[in-house]
């Protein structure tokens, strides 16, 4: 008489589902206006881009290394930004910027109060460089509550908002690479400067869009 085994039989586990509140309404329901006005606190900020800053200081070899994961972080956050504020925008003013003015116009403006409630601090254009541009925010957020060690006090956190001035630029067709660099003055020792850098392709355009005017 010979022995049979018996083999457990596999469990069969019912395909999840996505899971839906009682009322049937999702995220993509809700009105894209509706938290236009909500602010984060600024202690989850804090606590948010310090371990980011942290995740990303453990991958890193240097000062320059960092900062330019701190762009990459940064800049999808920009390009996916940029269609929500033109959204939000009165019909008049939601056209995608398109020419090198109104681009910095739109960053130093809506996109800034977006993120810091208030505007940049100042716009120029720098006089050695025709393709070079400059934004300055005089007490950058994202510095504030970074503590920064003397070995690597060239670092700049705000690195992290040129990604996003970036990631603006390119989803305006306008591609410009984006730095941020220490300004410090007596009165605003902690002063950021974003420079940004127009492909020499978006020069052109400019000159020949001016030569039609």
């Amino acid at each position: 008489m010979s022995a049979t085994s018996h083999q457990p039989s596999a469990v069969q586990r019912a395909p999840q589902q996505l899971r839906t509140p009682s009322n049937r309404k999702t995220i993509y329901d809700r009105n894209l206006n509706r938290t236009r006005t909500a602010e984060l606190s600024r202690a989850s900020f804090a606590y948010l881009f310090g371990e980011m800053v942290s995740y990303a200081q453990k991958r890193v070899t240097g000062i320059q290394d960092l900062e330019r994961k701190l762009n990459e972080q940064g800049y999808p956050l920009g390009l996916r930004l940029l269609p929500l504020l033109l959204y939000r925008e009165p019909p008049r003013t939601s056209v995608r910027p398109n020419r090198i003015l109104p681009l910095l116009q739109f960053i130093h403006g809506p996109f800034w109060r977006h993120l810091f409630g208030r505007t940049a601090d100042a716009i120029e254009h720098s006089s050695t460089a025709n393709n070079e541009y400059m934004i300055s925010d005089n007490e950058p957020l994202v510095n504030q509550y970074i503590s920064v060690p003397k070995e690597m006090s060239q670092l700049n956190c705000a690195a992290y908002v040129a990604g996003m001035i970036e990631g603006v630029c390119d989803g305006c067709g306008l591609k410009a690479a984006v730095s941020a660099h220490n300004g410090g003055t007596e009165m605003w020792p902690g002063k950021t400067v974003f420079l940004i850098r127009f492909d020499e392709g978006v020069i052109e355009r400019e000159g020949l869009l001016d030569a039609k005017k």
